[in-house]
């Protein structure tokens, strides 16, 4: 047999198919083969990171539920000072409602003690049809556990609009159509009865046009319920620090009357009322606004029966970190003083837009309070403005508001302004002007910061601190 007929080896077959030309660019098949291989899996890349993002978003989006869905989120949470709170936290898997199929309560908000009212009808004595009778009780009335359960589904987590230290809030609706927000207390070693007393005992009978109002209460064997009217616009906080966009439609009108409002409702707390109650955990997320911006004072699960002649009530420190004074912190002694410096950093809040606490900003402005005073000892009162209002305060309604605050938290408790001293200095506006400086405009138009101090100081006859000295010779 001959040898020239040799038989070919497949490998060599195979190399000689790869190294040929193709007819694209004259590029070899192996090359060729190499350019398609890499783009597969560039779009294979691109796909998967596409619907990672898109998950991603949708998270975000669906991360916090609220009653409307014009209510921006908020971004950051402040620490509470509750050396209790994780055991109330831990305790929530373990409370059972009635009704042995009910699960625990999973809640994901991340606003504390909000309570929203909103159209609610605030009644003396809501009626429904139920096996009980309800019994009327002066300023409201009781309502069974049935009648609550039903309101709120069975407590449904959906239904679930907040958190506060003591329990969980739902959105409730009545036999008689009326919404309501029904707080469920927890029962944690006694403490959610503590509470309930003083709440009951403290609100029941209190009605002002700028605080919840408190229209009910269930107890029944271990279980103390609330139950408020519901507003649906949100709290102060969300309005602030969520995302509103590039403006924010709190303008300084709406900022400043929901301020002055505030201190109304405070106001009438401390002067108002016989014994005073001193509310004792001043916040943006304790301030509920309704759709026409118009606030009512919260959460008042803190509050403390001041009785007559009493000037301090000695207690365990119990507030949110950034606005507790620095006498109650310090010392547990508690009066209408410590409110007053609450309002102070509420205020400084309203006005900048910053959170009394930012662990995301720098050191020296870490801290709202200490940033606020160095700010206004540089004389750079018109930077803390928040950048979010469109149209700025006159100059003049502006320094009036930087003293307000400086009042506000006043070292020495004794200097600072009362609440309705506070009333009439935010509400002062221009009128302490018009008369005494009429002369004074023509030549100059803007009045100093000294005169515009001293008549402020001259309606709450109270005294001022070293950084309200340094406003006035501005």
């Amino acid at each position: 047999m001959s040898d020239s007929g040799e038989v070919q080896d497949p490998d060599d077959s195979l190399l000689h198919k790869l190294s040929s030309k193709t007819s694209i660019f004259s590029l070899k098949l192996y090359v060729v083969l190499g350019i398609l291989l890499l783009c597969s899996v560039v779009v294979f890349l691109t796909i998967f990171l596409f619907i990672c993002l898109n998950k991603k978003s949708r998270k975000r989006k669906m991360r916090v539920k609220h009653s409307s869905r014009l209510i921006p989120l908020v971004s950051k949470e402040i620490v509470e000072i509750k050396a209790l709170d994780r055991g109330a936290r831990a305790g929530k898997a373990e409370v059972k409602i009635g009704n042995a199929d009910l699960k625990e309560p999973k809640v994901e908000v991340p606003i504390e003690g909000e309570k929203r009212s909103g159209e609610s009808k605030v009644s003396g004595g809501s009626r429904s049809d139920v096996s009980v009778e309800p019994e009327n009780i002066g300023w409201g009335r009781w309502y069974s556990l049935n009648e609550l359960e039903i309101a709120t589904r069975g407590f449904a987590v959906e239904n679930v609009i907040g958190e506060g230290g003591y329990g969980i809030v739902y959105r409730g609706v009545l036999q008689d159509g009326s919404v309501v927000a029904v707080k469920n207390l927890l029962n944690n070693k006694g403490q959610a009865e503590k509470e309930f007393k003083v709440e009951v005992e403290a609100i029941g009978k209190v009605r002002h046009k700028n605080l919840v109002g408190l229209i009910g209460y269930c107890a029944e064997g271990a279980q103390r319920m609330l139950v408020y009217e519901y507003i649906d616009n949100g709290n102060l906080e969300q309005w602030l620090h969520g995302d509103v966009g590039p403006v924010s439609p709190l303008t300084w009108d709406i900022r400043m009357r929901i301020a002055i409002e505030t201190a109304k409702g405070l106001a009438y707390l401390h002067e108002g009322l016989e014994p005073k109650v001193v509310h004792r955990d001043v916040k943006s997320s304790n301030i509920l606004l309704d759709k026409k911006w118009k606030p009512k004072v919260s959460d008042f699960g803190l509050a403390k029966l001041l009785g007559s002649g009493a000037s301090y009530v000695t207690t365990r420190v119990m507030g949110t970190f950034g606005y507790v004074s620095p006498e109650y912190a310090s010392t547990g002694m508690l009066n209408e003083g410590s409110d007053v410096y609450s309002f102070g950093v509420l205020l400084m809040e309203i006005i900048t837009g910053r959170s009394p606490i930012d662990y995301s900003r720098s050191a020296g402005e870490m801290n709202l309070v200490d940033w606020f005073k160095g700010m206004v000892a540089s004389r750079r009162g018109e930077e803390l403005l928040d950048p979010l209002i469109e149209v700025h305060p006159p100059p003049r309604a502006l320094k009036r508001a930087l003293l307000v605050c400086l009042r506000c938290i006043d070292l020495d408790i004794n200097k600072r302004p009362k609440m309705g001293q506070i009333v009439h200095m935010l509400e002062a506006d221009d009128f302490p002007f018009r008369s005494e400086l009429r002369s004074a405009r023509e030549k100059d138009p803007v009045p100093s910061v000294a005169d515009m101090s001293t008549k402020v100081a001259h309606t709450s006859k109270n005294g001022g601190g070293g950084y309200i000295e340094r406003l006035r010779h501005r």
